[in-house]
């Protein structure tokens, strides 16, 4: 543990919480694409299989459960609790063309072909563009409400956190995480042009606005 994994996992929280808050309390999702949702859910489900047959630390476990229970909680409040509020007429990216390439490219490409490899690696492939589907919906309303803006960013920080991460284990632990490094490269990528409005929008006071 390093003090970027640390501030990345923690920013990682704030990002779900907010999201959870901003739902619970307008008693709407709107704004918030399901199907980026659905695929954060199958990135935990599938990255964290190993729940009850590796145990590495409490925080370790307290973390996996996080992220599984707090996920299928957002899918359960957008598709069941909330669906009335669910804006699925801009919510159209087709979201296999990700599931597809990704499942594939994790056969592919792997440390070890077992199936949890194969399926934690299909995992950190999926987390890379689970994000697509919502930036997708922003660019078709052409707005995000500002604890949207604030949840996204939270939830890029985190990934970018992360790369500083990878790159302290490199230099001080020796450790080096190809597949991991490469995946959280294209996420953060993602986020670039929203950073940019973020900082000079949201952070301005301002709502950020997009070209519908």
């Amino acid at each position: 543990m390093n003090i970027f994994r640390l501030v990345g996992d923690m920013s990682h929280l704030l990002a779900i919480v907010l999201l959870l808050l901003k739902m619970w309390k307008t008693r709407s999702c709107a704004g918030i694409s399901g199907k980026s949702q659905i695929l954060f859910a199958l990135v935990f489900l599938t990255r964290y299989l190993d729940l009850f047959s590796t145990f590495i630390s409490l925080y370790n476990s307290t973390m996996k459960i996080f992220f599984i229970s707090s996920s299928l909680l957002t899918v359960y409040l957008m598709y069941f609790k909330f669906r009335a509020t669910y804006d699925a007429n801009h919510d159209t990216f087709r979201v296999e063309f990700l599931v597809v390439p990704v499942g594939g490219l994790a056969f592919l490409v792997n440390h070890e072909f077992a199936p949890l490899e194969i399926l934690w690696t299909f995992s950190i492939y999926l987390e890379s563009v689970a994000i697509l589907p919502q930036l997708f919906m922003m660019s078709k309303t052409g707005e995000a409400e500002t604890i949207t803006s604030h949840y996204l960013f939270a939830l890029g920080l985190y990934r970018a956190l992360y790369i500083l991460n990878w790159i302290y284990r490199y230099y001080f632990e020796g450790f080096f995480d190809l597949i991991a490094v490469v995946a959280g490269c294209v996420q953060t990528i993602l986020y670039c042009d929203f950073f940019y409005l973020y900082i000079t929008k949201v952070l301005k006071g301002k709502k950020i606005s997009l070209p519908a």
